[in-house]
């Protein structure tokens, strides 16, 4: 039975802002897998992609992801979770996943330091390669694609709860 919402987008499209507060007005546990995968390992996220590299980190994500068993919550992810196909799959059983869409303009204005924000970049990646490579697969995946573009957070969660 599908009793979770998870959010899926890039980086700085408000995943975690919004899961907290979508989690409390529906009564639902609030969980960020990336707050999942630093805990695990006793590590931020750069530092975890410092040392595993861009691919060892996407493959730590895509098992945290996998393994996650909720019931009742909204579920931030990391922005590189649509490369774990095996993560993706699990997560779209569990729950209705929800793209918070968001224009590449608006990501850049919001992100700052990508790498202190854990940003899993190529080496010559530049943000804007990064997101014409991700949007077909956040679209890919998601149940339903929310729109985000100049409008508040409460808004964004009412759009979510009368999806639901």
């Amino acid at each position: 039975m599908k009793d979770n919402i998870v959010l899926i987008g890039m980086p700085g499209a408000g995943k975690s802002t919004v899961g907290v507060v979508l989690a409390k007005r529906l009564g639902y546990r609030f969980v960020d897998s990336d707050l999942v995968i630093q805990e695990k390992y006793d590590r931020l996220l750069h530092e975890l992609i410092e040392e595993h590299g861009v691919e060892g980190f996407w493959r730590i994500e895509e098992e945290e992801n996998a393994s996650l068993n909720p019931r009742k919550s909204v579920i931030a992810t990391g922005g590189s979770v649509i490369y774990g196909p095996r993560a993706m799959e699990h997560l779209r059983e569990i729950g209705t996943v929800v793209y918070l869409k968001l224009p590449l303009a608006e990501v850049a204005e919001r992100l700052g330091d990508l790498n202190a924000r854990g940003v899993t970049l190529r080496p010559g990646q530049t943000l804007a390669d990064l997101y014409a490579e991700r949007v077909p697969l956040y679209e890919k995946y998601a149940h339903e694609v929310v729109d985000c573009h100049h409008i508040w957070i409460r808004d964004v969660v009412r759009k979510i709860a009368s999806l639901l």
